[in-house]
């Protein structure tokens, strides 16, 4: 699996071990009301942390996470087949820097979407513990999982268990039903995705028919999502995450209503589609 990460961009401060770790707030305050998924790319106010988990987890934090007194919303991430935590690390200490709290699998094999569960339990568990930089700090009601082609599916069989509140399949592999999701999902493929090509990622778009689904692809993008397109799906995901988990209703736009940016952004997506159940999503009315 080749590298989805631009190391240089976001430096993320190295702590040896996940509960020595350090402070910072919540989800960053939103763009202006025109926002678009680009908007979301620019880092956000926090500086990012990277420490070791419980062995099985790397954590992204903000660096102010213990000196707050928000609670951070959490997302949870399976790699793809064979790939490294450190190959998505732009997307990490991104979103840390906008808020998040990220627990990454340590492995490459996350498709039963049960080693992404466990980095959610291991963060709720470290909220309740006191002495824990994270203790009453982490939203365990607002959690995410997401994961790029195995762990694609990875995410889409963790979105099934209570503790998800939305998905982000991005390129997903053939793992997890889509009838189980729960919460809304934002399915990601690639125009030139010849290992998980578009149309099949379209097609389990298709079958999620339960909740508000939306369905993104990536103009140009290959598997391993070269140059701008890996830039492109940062800033989008973030703001699926902001409307999600955050409440933020300038990213809504970027998904919903009438002219959703997404579907505007013709030079970053070459297709976008809502189901019946997404169009539905009523301004100011939070899915």
């Amino acid at each position: 699996m080749r590298s989805f990460s631009r190391r240089s961009v976001l430096a993320a401060t190295t702590a040896a071990v996940a509960v020595a770790l350090v402070p910072e707030a919540a989800a960053a305050a939103p763009p202006s009301p025109a926002a678009t998924a680009r908007d979301y790319e620019k880092d956000g106010p926090h500086q990012p942390v990277k420490a070791a988990g419980d062995g099985a987890h790397t954590l992204y934090y903000p660096a102010d996470l213990a000196s707050s007194t928000a609670k951070h919303p959490v997302l949870i991430w399976g790699n793809g087949t064979g790939a490294t935590v450190d190959q998505y690390e732009v997307l990490f200490t991104h979103l840390a820097s906008w808020g998040y709290v990220v627990a990454a699998a340590n492995t490459g094999q996350s498709g039963s979407g049960e080693e992404m569960l466990a980095g959610a339990k291991y963060l709720i568990a470290e909220n309740a513990r006191s002495g824990s930089v994270f203790h009453e700090r982490v939203a365990t009601g607002e959690i995410a999982a997401a994961g790029h082609s195995q762990g694609g599916g990875g995410a889409l069989a963790a979105g099934a268990d209570p503790l998800v509140k939305t998905t982000i399949p991005i390129m997903p592999g053939p793992q997890g039903r889509v009838n189980a999701l729960h919460g809304p999902a934002f399915f990601v493929s690639g125009q030139a995705d010849i290992i998980v090509p578009a149309p099949y990622v379209r097609a389990r778009f298709a079958a999620c028919d339960q909740v508000p689904a939306v369905y993104g692809q990536l103009r140009g993008a290959t598997h391993f999502l070269q140059g701008d397109t890996r830039y492109r799906l940062v800033g989008a995901v973030t703001a699926w995450l902001q409307y999600h988990l955050a409440g933020d209703q300038a990213a809504k736009s970027v998904f919903y209503g009438p002219s959703p940016g997404l579907r505007q952004d013709t030079a970053g997506w070459s297709d976008f589609v809502r189901n019946s159940r997404a169009d539905g999503v009523q301004a100011g009315v939070r899915s």
